[in-house]
């Protein structure tokens, strides 16, 4: 059964690591290689036996997990401009279910960055790039855009630029996800403490 709880946190912590690292990029050019490789894999990852073999395994969520307990009122402390992100993606990929040609370019772009993925690996620019345009492509052109902020210096890198837009469709990709799994937005007001819960249980099976 996809519509869990737990299947519901591991997707949200899934979109949780694609918005960090967006920030992460933006502000200082720079992410944690097994980190990218993770939330890129899960776009590339169509047909997985589960939910979490869509990231590779838990623990490799647990940078995702760690914020999103974060944003769910953890100790560290909720990050607005994360939140505002992930709820953008969110409400982003609900106007993409009524995009029915919108879902199939992605689809056709998504497996021909995966058979780049077999030959280059799913870090290699090309196959980055190849996502990025994906992104712009299609997610870009739905309202409102997600405006990202972070240093002029690192955001006019078309390298990063890239990054970010790939990893905007890896949030998108989790987002759908969160949504098949049974999660809603009215969930993340209401199901607050248990979406808490379940990240920390996860988090102390690592």
């Amino acid at each position: 059964m996809i519509k869990t709880l737990t299947n519901q946190t591991i997707a949200l912590a899934g979109l949780t690591l694609a918005v960090h690292l967006v920030q992460r990029i933006a502000k200082t050019g720079s992410a944690e290689s097994e980190e990218m490789e993770t939330a890129l894999s899960g776009i590339l990852k169509i047909n997985a036996d589960s939910v979490i073999d869509i990231y590779g395994g838990l623990d490799r969520l647990k940078t995702g997990l760690k914020r999103l307990d974060s944003q769910l009122g953890g100790s560290g402390g909720m990050d607005p401009e994360l939140a505002r992100y992930a709820a953008s993606l969110i409400f982003l990929e609900n106007k993409l279910q009524k995009r029915r040609d919108m879902q199939d370019k992605i689809r056709n772009g998504v497996e021909r960055a995966a058979t780049q993925a077999v030959h280059f690996g799913i870090l290699h620019e090309n196959v980055i790039a190849n996502l990025a345009d994906v992104y712009q492509e299609t997610i870009s052109q739905l309202q409102p855009r997600v405006m990202v902020m972070g240093e002029p210096v690192h955001l006019g890198n078309p390298a990063n630029a890239h990054k970010i837009r790939a990893l905007l469709l890896a949030g998108i990709r989790s987002a759908v996800l969160w949504r098949q799994c049974g999660g809603a937005r009215w969930k993340l007001l209401f199901y607050r403490g248990k979406l808490q819960q379940e990240t920390r249980r996860l988090l102390r099976s690592l």
